[in-house]
């Protein structure tokens, strides 16, 4: 026997529904000779007559009658496949894995958190430390999310934005620089500087600037942890570039002061921040629901930009 294509299961529906083939044409925006065509071959595969005559109408054979509710049946659950789930937060079990710098973590996550709770207290939060190279990648990680900054993305990357600003040079409240009135970027570079490891391109910038200039800088140290960088800024003459708005939040937990990053006359770089992820998420309606919710959480916190 031979299979029958979708297109005759949704022609059989209406002749049985209508029980008359000029009007199942018209609904289907088909001729009536493509129509009896199609109801010939509905015939041959079910081996029965389907539709009667019977004066100017039709009449169901029994199998006819018989095929009706299953046809209902299985143009429903077809129907249903290009349907989305409804998404209720209240009732979501999942857990999602967000990857972001331990800024993000430290200082935005319990916020983030606290609302997930309230709203859906059955979704979980894993935190990865972001890795710049897994951009790349991010289809094949068991990453769902992740926050960088950036301002071009691969293919397949769908991306929600954040905010912006500028970068900052961030030292110690005693340090020599604040009581100096900084003019050239010498005087900087004869401080040796912290460098934070993890997350976006916070200052290379810095370092093209510097090279023009004839100028390079020593770090002295390199870590993956903005609080370790604050830590040692704290207690040292180093100097740290970072973005405003995290200069802005260590300033208020530790003994640290920002100061604009001299480049002579030339204009700062601008650091966009969004949140990401793969577009094998794109319309997954819990992954929706979770993204909007941290993307909001992110912006209307008091440490975003």
């Amino acid at each position: 026997m031979n299979h029958l294509n979708l297109n005759l299961l949704k022609a059989l529906a209406v002749l049985l529904q209508e029980r008359h083939v000029t009007r199942s044409a018209e609904r289907l925006c088909l001729t009536q000779s493509a129509m009896s065509r199609q109801l010939a071959a509905l015939r041959s595969h079910f081996d029965d007559a389907l539709l009667v005559r019977e004066g100017n109408d039709y009449l169901l054979t029994a199998r006819a009658r018989q095929l009706r509710p299953q046809l209902e049946d299985i143009l429903g659950r077809i129907d249903q496949l290009q349907q989305l789930p409804a998404f209720d937060p209240t009732d979501c079990q999942r857990r999602f894995c967000f990857a972001c710098t331990d800024y993000v973590a430290q200082f935005i996550l319990p916020e983030l958190l606290r609302c997930l709770q309230r709203e859906a207290p059955g979704v979980d939060l894993e935190y990865r430390m972001w890795q710049p190279q897994w951009l790349d990648h991010l289809g094949t990680l068991s990453v769902d999310l992740a926050s960088t900054m950036g301002e071009v993305f691969p293919s397949g990357i769908h991306t929600l934005p954040l905010g912006s600003d500028q970068p900052v040079c961030l030292m110690s409240a005693d340090h020599p620089l604040l009581t100096a009135e900084i003019t050239a970027l010498v005087q900087l570079t004869a401080y040796p500087f912290v460098q934070v490891s993890s997350g976006g391109d916070k200052d290379s910038f810095f370092d093209r600037v510097l090279t023009e200039a004839g100028l390079q800088r020593r770090i002295l140290l390199s870590v993956p942890f903005f609080s370790a960088a604050f830590s040692a800024l704290a207690q040292s003459e180093m100097l740290l570039i970072v973005p405003a708005h995290i200069a802005r939040q260590a300033a208020k937990l530790y003994p640290l002061q920002a100061l604009p990053v001299p480049l002579a006359g030339l204009e700062l770089p601008d650091h966009h921040y969004h949140l990401l992820w793969h577009s094998i998420h794109e319309h997954d309606p819990a992954h929706r629901w979770v993204r909007e919710k941290m993307a909001k959480v992110i912006r209307q916190s008091i440490y975003s930009p």
